[in-house]
């Protein structure tokens, strides 16, 4: 059997590690993946659903964002800023509340609020972020509005924002103008303040259309 010179196999040998060689630094010269600073995925990354999330509306609250995404039924809760990088599950947007430009409500205070709320049906549902100091969190309990308003308003003056919601004043599963504004405290939980006098329509509502209860003109709910 002939066997090739001692010379060959050195350059045939010397031609295989240079290509290795090659293929490893071009390897290194590879741009690293896109990895938002905490670990979680970059804007791009982000899944809701099968598909990317798409930016809805954003708020700057001191020196943090909140943005709200969505796509195919699914939506997140986005904060950035000097509080640090959070994402939080949107859930009214499983419920299948519509999330739009204008379902984003943000407060900026020593204790700042923002409430996402979303429209279902004739009602509105909503939830809440609370930054105490310096981090955001969750309240994990919903609000819904069966009269087609929830906003934000410092009822009591305590410095912290109430949900104001209004609800229907009428029997279960009927339609009325009837209405009235029920408060609820974020201190302390989710307590509820008082409600206003119910009033034929909601325009008669204090402040309307952004109701603004005063504080003296809430009572017992159901009283």
């Amino acid at each position: 059997m002939n066997r090739p010179p001692a010379t060959a196999l050195i350059v045939a040998c010397l031609a295989v590690a240079t290509t290795v060689a090659g293929m490893v630094f071009a390897w290194s010269l590879r741009p690293p993946p896109p990895v938002a600073p905490t670990g979680e995925p970059a804007a791009d990354d982000l899944r809701c659903g099968s598909v990317a999330c798409q930016p809805v509306v954003r708020a700057d609250v001191g020196a943090d964002t909140v943005e709200l995404l969505y796509g195919q039924g699914v939506g997140r809760i986005r904060t950035n800023g000097a509080s640090g990088r959070n994402i939080f599950e949107l859930t009214i947007a499983e419920s299948g509340a519509a999330i739009t430009a204008d379902s984003l409500e943000c407060t900026n205070a020593a204790v700042s609020v923002c409430l996402v709320r979303g429209s279902l049906g004739g009602e509105v549902r909503g939830e809440l972020l609370v930054r105490r100091s310096g981090a955001w969190s969750r309240a994990q309990l919903p609000y819904v509005a069966s009269g087609g308003y929830l906003g934000l308003r410092d009822v009591d003056g305590d410095g912290v924002d109430d949900v104001v919601a209004v609800q229907r004043a009428c029997g279960p599963g009927a339609d009325c103008p009837r209405r009235f504004a029920q408060v609820f405290s974020l201190v302390g939980g989710k307590s509820e303040l008082g409600c206003t006098t119910v009033v034929g329509d909601r325009a008669l509502l204090p402040g309307w259309p952004d109701v603004a209860p005063a504080f003296t003109q809430l009572h017992r709910c159901g009283a």
